[in-house]
C-alpha cells in the first residue's frame, strides 16, 4: 500500500477532504506535527508528502529558528528522494520559498470561497476553492504558474511537486474549528460566521468532488520524472 505523511501545525488541523481522497486512492496516511515541541519526521517509506496550513508566515524568522527551518529540512529530504509534495496555502509557502520563490504579506487577504482562473493552456481544477490567508507567493523561474485570483498565486508546479494557496482539505466541521481562535479575522473581513459555515456545508458535497480531481491531478504529476 502506498503511503503518505501530512505534516500539520496545529492540533485543529486535519488533511480532510484531502485525506480522504488519498484514501480512496488506496494510500495509508500518517499525521504528525511539525512544530517546536516536535522531532522531525523521517520521509523514509512514503510515496508522497503533504503539508497543511498555519497561522504562522514562513518569512518569520522566530518561526523559522523554532521549528520553520526543520520543515525546510523535510522539503529537501523529499527533494532527494524525489517525494512528491503537495503544499497547502503555509504549506504551499513552503515549497515556493524552498524552490528560489518568496513569500510577502498580501495587500489583500482572501477569507471566503473564491472562483480561481486558470492559466491558458495549463490544465487545473476550477473551484470555488476556501481560502484563508494572509501572505502570497512570488514564485522563482523555475515553478510553473498554474492558477490565479486577482490577489494571489493560487496554484502552482515545481517539477513533481504541486502548490495550492486555498484550502482543499476544508468542510463545515474543520472550518468551525478554526473558527474558534480565528472568528475574529472573518469578521473583521466582513463574514457573518454562522453564513460562512452554512456556505461551507452546502459546497462541501461538490466540493469533495474537486478535491478527488486536484489529487489525481497532484498524482498525475507525481508520476512525472522530478527536474
Amino acid at each position: 500500500m502506498a503511503r503518505a505523511l501530512v505534516l500539520r501545525h496545529h492540533d485543529e488541523d486535519h488533511p480532510g477532504l484531502v485525506g480522504d481522497a488519498f484514501v480512496e486512492r488506496g494510500y495509508e496516511l500518517d499525521v504528525v506535527m511539525m512544530n517546536e515541541q516536535a522531532a522531525t519526521p523521517s520521509l523514509e517509506g512514503y510515496d508522497a508528502l503533504v503539508i497543511l496550513g498555519s497561522t504562522n508566515a514562513v518569512y518569520d524568522p522566530a518561526v523559522r529558528a523554532a521549528w520553520f527551518g526543520r520543515e525546510l529540512d523535510v522539503i529537501a529530504d523529499a527533494t532527494r528522494r524525489d517525494v512528491p509534495v503537495l503544499g497547502i496555502c503555509f504549506g504551499a509557502q513552503a515549497l515556493c520559498l524552498y524552490h528560489g520563490g518568496s513569500v510577502q504579506p498580501s495587500r489583500e487577504p482572501e477569507i471566503g470561497w473564491y472562483e480561481i482562473d486558470t492559466q491558458p493552456g495549463r490544465a487545473f481544477v476550477e473551484g470555488p476553492w476556501f481560502e484563508f490567508h494572509f501572505d502570497r507567493c512570488v514564485l522563482s523561474p523555475h515553478a510553473t504558474l498554474l492558477a490565479t485570483t486577482t490577489r494571489a498565486v493560487q496554484a502552482f508546479r515545481v517539477g513533481r511537486h504541486l502548490g495550492v494557496q486555498f484550502h482543499p482539505e476544508i468542510d463545515e466541521a474543520q472550518l468551525r474549528a478554526w473558527l474558534d481562535s480565528a472568528a475574529q479575522s472573518a469578521r473583521d473581513f466582513g463574514h457573518d460566521i454562522e453564513e460562512l459555515l452554512e456556505q461551507t456545508a452546502r459546497l462541501t458535497p461538490s466540493a469533495r468532488g474537486r478535491v478527488g480531481a486536484l489529487v489525481d491531478l497532484f498524482l498525475e504529476g507525481a508520476a512525472t520524472p522530478g527536474e
